[in-house]
């Protein structure tokens, strides 16, 4: 299957950026990746406007403008269509906790990179008004395949990855410590971004949340760094 990045509210890479994060692309690439986000957009906005289980892969590849075998070269199921892109995001915590410097926390590292994408509307927060962002989260949350892919799947994987990354870090090198502040940075994450995905679904505007979002986000990862302290952070 063609694997083409696209972020979580479709664009690009991640979300961000005019160019959909075509810069640097090869001509077929960029054409790969415009397809995808025709299939992705034009995918959301029948699952929001039917229900996913109303709308046939046939009926999006019809209106796509693409054939049915296309869609399933770029998503391999129909559930990709809505999860594909958040779960391109699995690795993130784990990455940014393997790029913090040694001297960095783990809570430290995450907490600072959280509130960047807070400031950036990132979707991966739950901060965004995008009404394709609203709609996928409205569609996760209706419909229990998804929601378990979501909430199951992605989250199982996160927290491994996440594990597998302190525990390289841990001279200690406990696994139980690992997978326990795994479990516990991303449930602060998780628990922020519930309640900013709340926010938007009720008609909040982003940039009206944003002020006590931040303020959240600081007090939250203050309460997991209670417990945490320095651990991640390595010593040479």
């Amino acid at each position: 299957m063609t694997r083409i990045a696209i972020g979580t509210d479709g664009t690009g890479a991640n979300g961000t950026g005019a160019d959909g994060g075509e810069a640097g692309l090869g001509l077929r690439e960029r054409k790969k990746r415009q397809t995808a986000i025709r299939i992705w957009q034009t995918a959301i906005a029948l699952f929001a406007e039917r229900g996913f289980d109303e709308v046939s892969v046939a009926e999006i590849a019809a209106a796509a403008e693409v054939s049915k075998m296309t869609v399933f070269n770029y998503f391999a199921t129909k559930e990709d269509l809505v999860l594909g892109p958040m779960e391109k995001h699995i690795d993130e915590p784990a990455r940014v906790v393997r790029e913090a410097a040694p001297d960095v926390p783990a809570v430290t590292a995450l907490h600072t990179h959280y509130v960047a994408a807070l400031a950036a509307f990132d979707p991966a927060t739950g901060l965004s008004d995008q009404q394709q962002v609203i709609d996928v989260v409205r569609l996760i949350h209706r419909t229990p395949v998804l929601a378990l892919r979501a909430y199951a799947g992605f989250d199982a994987g996160a927290r491994a990855a996440l594990g597998a990354e302190l525990l390289a870090r841990d001279p200690g090198h406990d696994p139980l410590t690992a997978r326990v502040a795994a479990a516990q940075l991303l449930g602060t994450q998780l628990t922020l971004t519930e309640e900013n995905q709340r926010r938007m679904m009720a008609g909040d505007r982003a940039a009206d949340v944003l002020p006590e979002a931040l303020a959240d986000a600081d007090r939250a990862f203050a309460l997991a760094g209670q417990g945490l302290g320095d651990y991640g952070a390595t010593r040479s």
